[in-house]
């Protein structure tokens, strides 16, 4: 199914509101506010991580989209114990599922499987959801490299488990191995991709495929992606890194306008109330509004920051004489990270004249200068981003809102044939097939083209318009065929039905069922091994729709066991 006919048939609401105390925070946590209703599974059917494929995708979706063990059949690990995970299929993600799936359909049953990693996935406290999501990913991928040492990786992240995969990739990339060779994790030459869309730690000027030697496309995969370069930053840029032994083998797509990911720079104060909105509990807030209970839990993060900045202050003797500003020291100890004595400067002691010499006061004129200076430098944007509405330009309703265009990007017309959910879909569908084929990952890998051909063709089915033709079957005896027939499709009972026409067409039984049509030419007839002359199984009398002359075509025979021979008639 082409990804823009799945999103066309698969609606979910959003249905979040904006605290107003919190800027730019109401934008980064309303965006991973993509809901799932959990269904009932039965937990009774298990898989375990013994089951070794050629390659499994970690998947971590957003918030509220997350297998829930109480009513989802979890994976369990070699002993048998339940993991924070289950396998695609046992939970569906209504956003991660096309691209983690696709690869499914392209290698043999049992080669490749997809796991959706278990976490928090709210906003009770945004960094504690984060750390478990993180935590929960590598016991995964642990516990499987354990298992099955031959299996590749790749992992995939969408809004808040976005930032949960580049966490997990950054260290992934950057661990070293011990005495004996092994690694804390996995193997990073075991990781053969990730991908992540929509990253809030993205860096400013960082391309797509980070560390790649193309910036058009992942060193495993020479395919081109297309695109303009996105501007801006993600809201919570200073959670970036770089990727180590995984540069070249990430995928990190971004929307332009998605405030996500794409965040102008110069919007200090709203920066520091995504901070402040990384340590509240947004649910709440969401949920109930300004309350005294939501209030006083913003008052205490709030006054905890400002604490933590005067001790942070008292630290530095020559505070006063540094061109730090008071705005630059909340940034820094409000971000969840902070710890104190850590990225402190140093202030510049002047030798001329001892600093116990010269009261505190005499620095205040200069200042406060530089306090209304930066104040101003660092929020050039800010204003401009308020006004733009920054909700609705991330999350529009009806999914108009640039936090959802990964599944609606191509702009073919500019080099860009395939969304980003789609170009993914087809990277992990090529590693697929070179897991399987148990080749080593070629860095220089071109694809074939049968492969680009087959992403092409996502996008032609998805522009094409959808029609439907209702047929109906029959049990009268076999007779000849006439038919000038162009398509063919298929009855419950297995039968080849010939259409020329939308229309329905009707029987003597007065039961029908309806398949949809297709664009294949009708087959020519057949034989049996013996040459037997069989009667074509199709539906009966349909009524004349051109004016077109009939052909015959010459009666042959076939042998079905769940139908029976049926006439038919059409010009």
């Amino acid at each position: 199914m082409a990804f823009r006919e799945f999103l066309a048939r698969h609606r979910i609401g959003v249905g979040v509101a904006a605290p107003a105390v919190l800027g730019l925070s109401a934008v980064v946590a309303a965006s991973f506010a993509l809901t799932s209703q959990p269904e009932t599974r039965d937990t009774r059917l298990t898989s375990s991580v013994t089951e070794c494929h050629d390659m499994v995708t970690i998947s971590v979706a957003g918030r509220n989209d997350t297998p829930n063990p109480e009513t989802t059949a979890m994976l369990l690990d070699a002993n048998g114990n339940p993991l924070p995970a289950a396998l695609s299929g046992d939970h569906r993600s209504e956003w991660v599922d096309p691209v983690v799936n696709a690869p499914a359909d392209d290698v043999d049953p049992g080669s490749y499987r997809a796991v959706y990693v278990a976490y928090p996935a709210n906003m009770s406290s945004y960094e504690d959801s984060v750390n478990a999501g993180v935590a929960n990913t590598k016991q995964v991928m642990r516990e499987i490299a354990q298992a099955c040492p031959d299996t590749r990786f790749s992992i995939v992240g969408y809004s808040e488990g976005a930032d949960v995969v580049r966490r997990v990739a950054m260290e992934v990339g950057n661990q070293e191995a011990d005495k004996e060779g092994k690694y804390g994790i996995v193997n990073p030459d075991d990781v053969v991709g990730v991908v992540i869309l929509a990253d809030p730690g993205r860096s400013a000027g960082d391309g797509t495929f980070i560390g790649a030697k193309d910036p058009n496309n992942p060193d495993n995969f020479d395919q081109q992606y297309g695109g303009k370069p996105i501007s801006g930053q993600g809201a919570m840029a200073g959670t970036g890194g770089g990727f180590g032994k995984l540069n070249g083998k990430v995928a990190s797509f971004c929307a332009e306008g998605d405030l996500t990911c794409a965040a102008p720079q110069n919007i200090s104060l709203l920066q520091l109330a995504v901070n402040v909105g990384r340590q509240i509990n947004v649910d709440n807030l969401e949920r109930e509004g300004l309350t005294p209970a939501t209030g006083q839990n913003v008052a205490e993060v709030l006054g905890r920051i400002a604490m933590t900045a005067f001790a942070d202050i008292a630290a530095q003797p020559n505070w006063m004489a540094s061109d730090e500003t008071f705005l630059t020291v909340l940034l820094r100890v409000s971000d969840p990270a902070y710890k104190p004595g850590q990225n402190t400067p140093k202030t510049p002691v002047k030798q001329d004249i001892s600093t116990d010499e010269i009261s505190p006061l005499a620095y205040l004129p200069q200042k406060v200068l530089n306090e209304i200076i930066g104040l101003i430098v660092t929020n050039q944007n800010t204003i401009p981003v308020v006004m733009s509405d920054p909700y609705q330009l991330t999350l529009g309703p009806n999914h108009t809102g640039h936090h959802f265009d990964y599944w609606k990007n191509a702009d073919a017309e500019n080099g860009k044939p395939l969304t980003s959910a789609e170009y993914a879909a087809a990277w992990l569908t090529h590693l697929a097939k070179q897991a399987q084929a148990g080749t080593p990952v070629d860095k220089t890998a071109t694809p074939k083209s049968e492969d680009v051909q087959a992403m092409y063709k996502v996008v032609d089915e998805s522009k094409a318009p959808k029609t439907s033709t209702a047929t109906a079957t029959s049990t009268s005896k076999p007779t000849t065929t006439t038919s000038t027939t162009t398509s063919t499709t298929t009855t419950k009972s297995g039968a080849a039905v010939a259409s020329t026409s939308p229309a329905p067409t009707t029987t003597s039984s007065g039961s029908s069922t309806t398949a949809p049509s297709t664009t294949t030419s009708a087959p020519a007839p057949t034989t049996t091994a013996e040459s037997k002359p069989t009667t074509t199984v199709a539906p009966t009398t349909v009524a004349p729709t051109t004016t077109v002359a009939p052909t015959t075509v010459a009666p042959t025979t076939t042998t079905t066991e769940t139908a029976a021979p049926t006439t038919t008639e059409s010009k």
